[in-house]
């Protein structure tokens, strides 16, 4: 699944051929992605000019005029600007013809993703209750440490959850850890203040870095101008189970918490 940096990655792809430029139509092969895509979009979006385009967790805020269009790429999904007589594919549901004479599509094989809209002046329930950005000032340890008071739920189970903390999904919490070397199923009131102050310093500086890589391929996704990431070379515990770690030697291992495989070194997490 496209993770944060992949989707801010996408963001400032397709920023540059966006904004400032107007959507003279909308081509919807396919309106049923994992919501029905809204019937009022289409009349709402055409004709708009696009003043900006935001990331809020793991979706893209495309502001304009009338609101803004609300797009999350899902599983498997991924947007590209193309001109606008490249041919549709199976899995290409959407086209954004701009006035630029380039199109926006976004591919889908699983159809997960969505595409809504946000009136102006309103939130859309799906970011109400989300938490800080982990890339803004209102993120620290200090607020990690207070929210997991009394809470049993294991850490990485923990920093996962959206309300506390959006866009920190199933690759970036293992390295997190490992690098704070704090053990996963450790429960997150048992963490000390200190260690949370760890944590997130990590979670930004492995976020941060990994946006500078492009972000983590992985088997469905790839970057707006085609090119995959590279942050996957470099992954300390995501994925090595039974390899050495890099650190210690000692071989990785793997566990499952909330039901996402968990990765992480017996001897260097604690």
């Amino acid at each position: 699944m496209p993770e944060l940096p992949e989707v801010e990655t996408t963001r400032r792809g397709i920023a540059p051929h966006l904004v400032g430029r107007r959507v003279v139509s909308l081509a919807i092969r396919q309106p049923r992605l994992r919501w029905p895509i809204p019937d009022a979009l289409r009349e709402r979006l055409t004709g708009q000019r696009i003043d900006a385009i935001e990331r809020r967790a793991k979706y893209l805020l495309v502001h304009a005029g009338t609101g803004s269009a609300l797009i999350h790429l899902g599983m498997s999904g991924s947007l590209r600007v193309l001109d606008r007589d490249v041919a549709p594919a199976l899995h290409d549901h959407y086209d954004w013809q701009l006035d630029s004479g380039k199109i926006l599509r976004y591919t889908d094989p699983r159809r997960f993703g969505c595409l809504l809209w946000q009136p102006d002046g309103t939130t859309h329930d799906l970011l109400a209750a989300l938490g800080p950005e982990p890339l803004s000032d209102a993120f620290d340890g200090d607020l990690l440490w207070r929210e997991a008071r009394n809470r049993k739920a294991a850490v990485k189970v923990f920093i996962m959850d959206q309300a506390v903390v959006v866009g920190v999904g199933n690759i970036y919490a293992a390295e997190a850890l490992f690098a704070a070397r704090i053990h996963p199923a450790r429960a997150a009131g048992a963490v000390s203040r200190e260690r949370y102050a760890r944590l997130a310093d990590a979670i930004r500086t492995i976020l941060a870095y990994a946006i500078t890589r492009g972000g983590t391929t992985l088997r469905d996704f790839i970057s707006p101008d085609g090119v995959p990431g590279y942050f996957e070379q470099e992954l300390f515990v995501y994925g090595r189970a039974g390899e050495p770690c890099r650190v210690c030697a000692t071989p990785i291992r793997v566990v499952e918490l909330g039901q996402r495989s968990t990765f992480y070194c017996p001897r260097c997490q604690r």
